[in-house]
C-alpha cells in the first residue's frame, strides 16, 4: 500500500485565525484511493520548518503533499524547500511567465515584479494549473519520491487536486483497477482504550485493512477501510471483519455508518409498540428534547416531567421526603422512587430517571460533580445505575442523557432476543 504524508503551510494555520481544512479533505480522498496517510504536519512559513517537515514526511511516505506557500511574497517558501529537498533548481518557464502575465492583463492590472517567481519550476517537475487563482502547482517525482504542492486557499486546492493531482496518482500508482469499501461500527460504554483492549489482535495487527477508533461524546467509532482489487471480495472481507468486531464487543455496538443512538432506539420502541415516559433533573428536559427532535416521536414518546427541585419531585413524582431528607436528591433511593412515580403516573411500558450533579458547583467529597444516578424501568422491571461523569456541565449533562438512551436501547434488545 502506498503512503503518504501531508504539509500544511501557513503562519496563519499554528496562530488559530484559519482553520486547517485542507489536510482534512486531502487525508479523507487520499484514504478513498487507498493510499494510506502516515501523518499529518503543520509548520509556520519558515523555510527551516518547512524543509524539515519534507524530509520527515519523505522518510515516512512515499510521498509528501503539501498545501500553501505558493504566493509571490517573500514568506511563500514551500516551492523553494521542495526543490531544496529534491536537490533541483527552479529556473523561468518562459510558458507560464506569460500565462501569469495574462492572468493580470484580462483583470486590467500591472504584474508585480514578485509574480515572476509563480513562473519558476525545476526541469522535469510538472506544472499543475491554477483555473482558480495566480498560483500553479507542482508535482515533481523522481525514481523513490514525489512532493505535490498545492495552493493555500481550499477553493483553489480543491480544484487542483481534483483535477491535476488525483488522475495523476491513480496512473502513476496502478490505483484505477483497485477497490476500496469502509465502515463505521458504532459503540457506546466501554473507553476508547477499553475498546482496543477487546478488540486485540484486530487493531493491533490488520491483515489486508485498516482500523482506527475515534471518540465522540462518549461514542467510539471504529472505522474499517479495505482495499483491494475486486468490490466484492472487499465488501465479503469487510463483512467478516464486522463480524468479529460484533463477537467482540457484542451488545456495546448499536449501529453502523449513518446510524444514531436515538434513532436506534426509537426505532425498536416503535417495532414493539412500547411507549416511554421520562423523569429529569439534572438534564432538565434535554433528553425529552433529544426525542422529540425526530419526526412522529409522538407515536412512542408519553411526556416528560422536569422535577429540578425537590419540591417537584415530591409534589409530580412521589419522592418521599423522608428519603430526599435521609439520602439527597442525588441518590440511588430518589432516582428509583423517581421512575416509580413516573411508571405509577404515565402507565407507559418505559420509565426513565436522571438525577445528578451537573456542576459547576453542588459537589463534595461524597457526591462529586459528575455524580449521576439513572432508574430504568422495563415491562416491569427496574434498575438503578450509578455514572460518574468527567467534563464541564454541559459535557455531563449530554453523557448523562445519553447513557440513559443507551441503558433504554440495551433493555429492549435484550427483549427482542427473547
Amino acid at each position: 500500500m502506498k503512503t503518504a504524508f501531508i504539509v500544511s503551510t501557513g503562519t496563519e494555520l499554528l496562530l488559530g485565525t484559519t482553520v486547517d481544512t485542507n489536510s482534512i479533505f486531502l487525508s479523507r480522498r487520499l484514504t478513498e484511493l487507498g493510499i494510506k496517510v502516515q501523518g499529518k504536519a503543520v509548520v509556520g512559513d519558515d523555510a527551516g520548518d518547512i524543509k524539515s517537515a519534507f524530509e520527515y514526511g519523505l522518510a515516512a511516505a512515499d510521498m509528501v503533499i503539501s498545501s500553501g506557500g505558493l504566493g509571490p511574497t517573500n514568506d511563500d517558501l514551500t516551492k523553494d524547500m521542495a526543490c531544496e529537498v529534491m536537490n533541483c533548481q527552479a529556473v523561468l518557464v518562459d510558458e507560464e511567465l506569460e500565462r501569469v502575465k495574462d492572468y493580470f492583463i484580462k483583470r486590467g492590472r500591472p504584474m508585480p515584479e514578485s509574480n515572476i517567481k509563480q513562473a519558476m519550476f525545476p526541469p522535469g517537475a510538472i506544472i499543475l494549473r491554477n483555473k482558480r487563482g495566480t498560483a500553479p502547482g507542482m508535482y515533481l517525482k523522481n525514481d523513490t519520491s514525489l512532493i505535490v504542492l498545492l495552493p493555500g486557499p481550499p477553493h483553489e486546492m480543491k480544484s487542483m487536486y481534483l483535477h491535476e493531482v488525483e488522475p495523476r496518482l491513480l496512473d502513476d500508482y496502478a490505483l484505477r483497477d483497485r477497490s476500496f469499501t469502509s465502515r463505521t461500527i458504532k459503540v457506546f460504554g466501554p473507553g476508547e482504550s477499553q475498546v482496543e483492549e477487546m478488540l486485540g489482535e484486530l487493531i493491533k495487527k490488520p491483515q489486508g485493512y485498516n482500523m482506527a477508533l475515534t471518540a465522540k461524546s462518549g461514542e467510539i467509532h471504529i472505522g474499517i477501510q479495505v482495499y483491494g482489487n475486486d468490490i466484492n471480495e472487499c465488501l465479503k472481507k469487510l463483512d467478516g471483519i464486522t463480524n468479529r468486531v460484533r463477537e467482540k464487543l457484542g451488545n456495546n455496538i448499536f449501529g453502523v455508518d449513518d446510524d444514531t443512538m436515538l434513532e436506534i432506539t426509537a426505532s425498536s420502541l416503535k417495532q414493539q409498540g412500547k411507549k416511554i415516559a421520562l423523569a429529569e433533573s439534572c438534564t432538565g428536559g434535554l433528553l425529552a428534547k433529544m426525542l422529540t427532535d425526530l419526526p412522529g416521536s409522538s407515536d412512542y414518546f408519553w411526556g416528560g416531567i422536569t422535577s429540578y427541585s425537590d419540591e417537584a419531585k415530591q409534589l409530580l413524582l412521589g419522592v418521599k421526603e423522608e428519603t430526599l431528607n435521609k439520602y439527597g436528591a442525588v441518590s440511588f433511593e430518589t432516582a428509583e422512587e423517581m421512575v416509580r412515580g413516573l411508571i405509577n403516573i404515565s402507565g407507559t411500558d418505559v420509565a426513565v430517571s436522571i438525577t445528578g450533579i451537573a456542576g459547576p458547583s453542588g459537589g463534595n467529597d461524597d457526591k462529586p460533580v459528575g455524580l449521576v444516578y439513572i432508574g430504568i424501568i422495563c415491562d416491569g422491571s427496574y434498575t438503578v445505575k450509578e455514572i460518574k461523569f468527567g467534563g464541564q456541565r454541559d459535557m455531563i449533562r449530554v453523557l448523562a442523557a445519553r447513557t440513559a438512551l443507551d441503558m433504554v436501547r440495551r433493555r429492549l434488545h435484550a427483549q427482542e432476543g427473547k
